[in-house]
């Protein structure tokens, strides 16, 4: 028996993807263009790098891929490179953020703790040599969570307060308001 199964993925993707769709919500569509220095994404290509780095882990998984050395990386790059060069509507970004959240979280979901279990060859020289499909499927949530992470570094650069700072000073608040 495991306490972390293909339900607790899908449960805590969905909470990672719903505050990632907050800090789009948040970010004036005007500054979707906005890119924190020359070489790095603007912010609508990094919330549409986040959208689809999911479809990476579900084609590996989802075609049961047993070794690394058998995924075409070059060409899934230029498929999701030419995704996130797209030009796209704040409202158009948000919708992809759900639609490929709320598909790959019922992937997630439905995975039985057998298939959790596989192992994956890497390539040759990674270490480990070998990771099991739940902890390879922890990987979207984390990347996303990274990703995450430099957008609410980039609304504190362009003056929005992130909307966990704004939950935390509001629970401050309350608390120092309660009749003690």
């Amino acid at each position: 028996m495991t306490y972390y199964g293909g339900r607790e993925l899908a449960c805590s993707f969905r909470t990672v993807r719903k505050n990632t769709i907050q800090i789009a919500e948040d970010i004036p569509e005007e500054r979707y263009g906005f890119r924190a220095a020359p070489e790095s994404r603007t912010v609508a290509q990094t919330l549409v790098h986040i959208a689809f780095m999911p479809e990476f882990a579900h084609h590996i998984h989802g075609n049961r891929i047993d070794d690394m050395t058998k995924v075409d990386f070059p060409r899934l790059a230029q498929q999701f490179g030419a995704e996130e060069a797209k030009p796209r509507s704040k409202a158009e970004i948000i919708a992809l953020l759900r639609a490929h959240g709320d598909k790959f979280a019922a992937y997630l979901e439905g995975l039985p703790e057998n298939f959790l279990a596989e192992c994956v060859a890497m390539h040759p020289g990674a270490e480990p040599s070998t990771r099991t499909r739940f902890e390879m499927l922890l990987a979207p949530k984390e990347h996303e969570m990274h990703h995450r992470a430099q957008l609410m570094v980039i609304e504190r650069m362009i003056g929005v307060v992130p909307h966990l700072t704004r939950q935390r000073h509001e629970q401050m608040a309350r608390a120092q308001s309660a009749p003690k």
